[in-house]
């Protein structure tokens, strides 16, 4: 499983050996934040291939953070759960993310651009409540970004279950947001509220009145946005 070993007896350098491999943190960051089907994991790191995907999951499920399940009845189904040693790494993974949120730099940070993963992280954190108790979508639109990249659909159920898609799923559209993806990941982070991106003109909102006032609300934020740092 270990790639190259430090050759130290130390915790600390055994426990590196297991986590501190490329793309290791980043997928443990997407099951602690629920995501367990290998397809939802590749949403969650876009930019990781489906054979290492493949190969961190056994690497993990060979140190006993994690496990397979196959679900009952679909044996040909399966999620990943973290084992009780994997949920006794969600502090560590949370304390590097507000560490990174804290004390890396917004220009840093912001040069790592991604609609997809953007819009992903979006979809797990919406809240429900201030919207109509009716199928409500919001069309994201980044007139900065290629073809493929620039148009995505959030659709939030009455029962506040919510879809992305990024093919137009054919329901009428609630509320259309354009927006530089720079000036949406801004606010998404907390780096930038709303209505700052709204009076500079980088985000713009059409659609009905009642969903267009609720969006700091029904939005959310990264659950690290506390932890950056602001800009004016």
């Amino acid at each position: 499983m270990i790639d190259a070993s430090y050759k130290q007896f130390c915790p600390v350098a055994m426990a590196a050996e297991i986590l501190c491999t490329r793309w290791t943190m980043v997928l443990l960051r997407e099951m602690v934040c629920g995501s367990t089907r290998f397809n939802d994991l590749r949403r969650g790191v876009p930019r990781m291939s489906p054979a290492l995907l493949s190969k961190r999951l056994r690497d993990l499920e060979s140190a006993g953070i994690v496990e397979r399940v196959a679900l009952p009845g679909q044996p040909e189904i399966a999620e990943y759960r973290l084992t009780e040693a994997g949920r006794e790494l969600r502090p560590i993974i949370e304390a590097a993310g507000v560490w990174g949120a804290r004390w890396v730099s917004a220009e840093l940070t912001l040069k790592n651009l991604d609609p997809q993963l953007l819009m992903w992280d979006m979809r797990r954190n919406i809240n429900p409540e201030p919207l109509p108790k009716a199928r409500t979508t919001v069309q994201f639109t980044y007139p900065d970004q290629p073809a493929l990249l620039r148009k995505w659909w959030l659709i939030i159920e009455p029962d506040g279950e919510v879809d992305l898609c990024s093919v137009d799923p054919g329901f009428d559209v609630n509320l259309y947001v354009s927006a530089e993806l720079w000036a949406m990941t801004e606010v998404w982070l907390g780096i930038r509220s709303l209505a700052a991106v709204l009076r500079e003109g980088r985000v713009s909102l059409v659609g009905e009145r009642a969903i267009e006032a609720a969006m700091p609300v029904w939005l959310g934020l990264s659950p690290l946005a506390k932890a950056a740092r602001r800009v004016a």
